[in-house]
């Protein structure tokens, strides 16, 4: 399974092939084990080992620490990042944009309508793909601008689904 691993402005390429882990290209020997009732992490890497407090943040995201330094970093694994790609999300807490279908499937719910404002994080659209659903989620605040699909639809992978358009005075609009 590929994963990026984003720590900073670093984006790190690992690949994990049982207990082969290649990162950037170099490949080692590895094995992640967990101290009970900690959050600690012992991480046996190309024979040495690490220990790590590590922290879930949400979403990928994990907050890490060694010897007083702390840092957080994000891991999305290929589909994951492919899926954003192609809804745009990722591209920073920006409002508006563009939901695109991720990958064929079936609109099951729409859960927005034109005109109304979301925040970051909000549900606008469920599809059905292999057998699973997935919500698709505005990346930043905004207001509706258009819904393309309703319950029922086929979409093909890329497909407009909803337009969202930054609003300058935030997602409730003006007082």
């Amino acid at each position: 399974m590929k994963y990026y691993v984003t720590v900073g402005d670093r984006e790190i390429v690992v690949e994990v092939d049982g207990s082969t882990v290649t990162v950037d290209g170099r490949a080692a020997k590895a094995e992640l084990t967990v101290v009970p009732g900690t959050p600690l992490r012992q991480l046996f890497f190309d024979g040495r080992c690490f220990v790590l407090s590590v922290s879930g943040g949400g979403r990928g995201v994990w907050v890490m620490g060694r010897h007083g330094e702390v840092w957080e970093s994000e891991a999305l694994d290929e589909r994951t990042r492919h899926i954003r790609a192609l809804t745009g999300a990722g591209q920073g807490r920006r409002g508006g944009g563009t939901i695109r279908a991720p990958m064929p499937g079936l609109v099951v719910r729409v859960l927005v309508e034109p005109g109304q404002a979301v925040e970051e994080g909000t549900g606008v659209v469920v599809l059905e793909a292999m057998k699973m659903e997935n919500e698709l989620r505005a990346e930043g605040p905004g207001v509706v601008r258009a819904v393309r699909v309703e319950a029922g639809m086929a979409v093909e992978k890329g497909e407009v689904l909803v337009e969202l358009v930054e609003d300058a005075d935030g997602p409730a609009g003006p007082a």
